[in-house]
């Protein structure tokens, strides 16, 4: 009897190992930047210097998996494709790298953060959809606000959509890809409004009061 449970246990053991050795490993994946735009020989009319955020993405989308959408209202959640770090960082990492090459400056920043550097706008995105589908694309749906940074007035309110086809139907790598397409999209859109906009006037300087010393702004 001894025998035989031990034999049993050993079946369990190689039933579990070759389980465990048959799952596939997992696939870690970022968004990727445009591709590198002709030098125009100098340096841009006007340098702009742009925030880039907060940036916020539904919760159905803020995961380590990679989403897809099915027919209707179905959510496909792939837990063998994963991004490399949070799908909110990379939107905006690989974001901020778009704007610096289309308006030709590094000032571009995400916000916010510490960096003390005068900016002219600020650029809000709410992601309403960023994921594949079920007939082979990737789609990518935005609401944006343009603000003013000094005064923080609202200049621009827009909502765009973007759909490109995946080179390879059902192929995580070409879902990424076409993803970071959509996102190079919607970052022309931006700068190209942002180009468009006149730039705002720094705020006025505070100057002492020739009377008692106070200060006064002009």
């Amino acid at each position: 009897m001894k025998m035989r449970g031990f034999g049993l246990a050993v079946v369990v053991a190689v039933a579990v190992s070759a389980g465990c050795a048959t799952s596939p490993p997992s696939s870690f994946y970022t968004l990727t930047p445009m591709r590198a735009l002709p030098d125009s020989g100098g340096p841009p009319a006007t340098a702009l210097g742009v925030g880039l955020g907060p940036v916020n993405f539904p919760q159905f989308l803020d995961r380590p998996q990679i989403v897809t959408r099915d027919a209707g209202n179905r959510l496909a959640i792939d837990e063998f494709h994963r991004w490399g770090g949070t799908i909110q960082d990379d939107f905006q990492r690989v974001w901020i790298e778009n704007m610096s090459a289309l308006l030709g400056t590094t000032s571009v920043f995400a916000f916010p953060n510490e960096v003390r550097y005068p900016l002219d706008f600020r650029v809000t995105a709410d992601v309403l959809a960023f994921e594949g589908t079920s007939d082979g694309y990737a789609v990518l749906r935005a609401r944006w606000i343009v603000l003013d940074h000094g005064t923080d007035q609202v200049l621009r309110v827009e909502e765009t959509h973007y759909r490109r086809p995946l080179a390879e139907p059902k192929d995580e790598g070409a879902l990424i890809a076409a993803m970071s397409e959509t996102l190079g999209d919607f970052s022309r859109d931006v700068a190209v409004t942002l180009k468009q906009l006149p730039k705002p006037k720094p705020p006025a300087a505070e100057q002492p009061d020739d009377r008692d010393g106070s200060l006064r702004i002009p």
